[in-house]
């Protein structure tokens, strides 16, 4: 199974960007012989040619919406004749569901465990698998084969775009969020990339025209002393280009001291989970922030020379109909309008398996979606979940934040507001809007 394209390896989302779980692939199975053909199919179609070659076809699922699309590829995979395999994060914590209806065979974030069901199939085996990278992996991802930059999301900012490059620093996360998909397979534990195998992927996607580059961390600051020497050697040899990460309110205020000099090495934006202002909210997810913090989190980015970009929750079952106007009250009085994506005053709480929120859960509780792949829940208030709906489909027909403002007043019944007044504050953002 080591002629070219017997194994193909499928990246189905990576919010439109070029894929780093696929590259990683890539490079781990190459290096131990094979020569796998690559596809990306939030780009391009799922080629029949590709499949009918391929013996093993690997599936990368490292989010919610990668796994609804990756049953798909797997479908159309067996039926060409191939062996179907489903690879990272949301792959391992679906593996029953997974095994039982879509796949034949399951691997977590390892690509040791990659090339090892490589190696069983070929040798008609049984693998030996695990969950979790069994040490650090210090070569650079394999991008060669992938669709260019310019297929993928770009940077706004300035009143220009940029070629953007999606780069991998640290995986797993020392945090125990409750709601997060990452802590039941990682357990707060997190593995810090070789500083020099994170810059040698930056030279590859500077290389092919990027100018600015996305640090896909669940958190950038989880080794605050590991980021700040890969920004210091990202400016020192590519002072042209910027960056972006994600960080959590929590380290925004621990490590404010450093922001300035991260905004110094080409820092222009920070992602942070604000999720939510209602401190019942925020301690039922154990976010590590409570409500007062976020403008203080924002202040310090804002402070350093940065923009903060909030992602946000706002309905879970311990949301009250009356958190809901304050998210858009924020955001007006923090000129955050044009920095928040309409679609995150919709996002609605995902139970996957082996969530922490399953334990204990409450009466809001139901079954388990199989199509959805995750848990159904019900809030108490069925205002609450009437609005959602309402919100999500307006965000669907093209509904900005004044309609969804306009929205939540009505279910509280107060009276309407007018439009906000925008700001002449620029806030640079990606092209695609967030997603899990």
């Amino acid at each position: 199974m080591r002629g070219a394209g017997e194994i193909l390896v499928v990246s189905c989302y990576e919010l439109g960007r070029q894929p780093v779980a696929a590259a990683s692939a890539l490079s781990a199975l190459e290096r131990a012989g094979f020569a796998p053909a690559v596809q990306d199919v939030s780009v391009e179609k799922l080629s029949e040619a590709a499949l009918r070659a391929a013996r093993l076809v690997l599936v990368s699922v490292p989010m919610h919406t990668a796994l609804q699309l990756g049953v798909r590829v797997a479908a159309r995979a067996r039926a060409a004749g191939a062996k179907a395999a489903f690879f990272g994060l949301y792959a391992a914590l679906n593996a029953e569901h997974l095994l039982a209806r879509h796949g034949d065979f399951v691997v977590g974030e390892s690509a040791d465990d990659l090339v090892e069901l490589a190696r069983a199939v070929s040798e008609g085996r049984a693998p030996v698998l695990g969950a979790l990278p069994r040490k650090r992996d210090a070569t650079a991802p394999s991008r060669s084969g992938l669709p260019v930059l310019d297929r993928y999301a770009r940077l706004e900012a300035g009143g220009e775009t940029r070629l953007v490059g999606a780069v991998e620093a640290t995986r797993g996360c020392k945090h125990l969020c409750r709601h997060c998909p990452v802590v039941p397979l990682w357990k707060g534990r997190f593995v810090a990339v070789p500083v020099e195998t994170v810059l040698a992927d930056v030279e590859q996607v500077v290389a092919a025209g990027a100018q600015h580059v996305t640090f896909t961390d669940p958190d950038f600051l989880n080794g605050p002393t590991h980021a700040l020497r890969i920004a210091r050697e990202l400016a020192r040899r590519w002072p042209a280009v910027t960056f972006d990460a994600t960080i959590k309110i929590e380290h925004l205020l621990q490590q404010r001291a450093i922001l300035p000099e991260l905004v110094k090495c080409g820092m222009l934006f920070v992602t942070s989970a604000v999720e939510s202002l209602s401190d019942r909210v925020l301690r039922a997810l154990d976010k590590g922030h409570v409500a007062a913090d976020v403008p203080e989190a924002l202040r310090a980015v804002r402070e350093a020379g940065a923009e903060m970009r909030p992602t946000l929750l706002p309905y879970t079952p311990w949301t009250e109909l009356s958190d809901l106007p304050a998210l858009f009250d924020f955001a007006a009085e923090h000129e955050l309008v044009d920095a928040v994506d309409p679609v995150q005053f919709t996002l609605r709480l995902l139970l996957p398996p082996g969530s922490l929120l399953l334990e204990g859960a409450g009466p809001w509780l139901r079954e388990f979606d199989e199509a959805g792949f995750s848990w159904r829940w019900e809030h108490e208030d069925p205002r609450v979940d009437a609005l959602q709906r309402e919100s999500a489909a307006a965000v669907h027909a093209g509904a900005g934040f004044d309609e969804l403002r306009a929205l939540a007043d009505t279910a509280l019944r107060r009276p309407r507001r007018g439009p906000v007044a925008r700001t002449r504050r620029a806030v640079p953002r990606l092209t695609e809007p967030w997603f899990c």
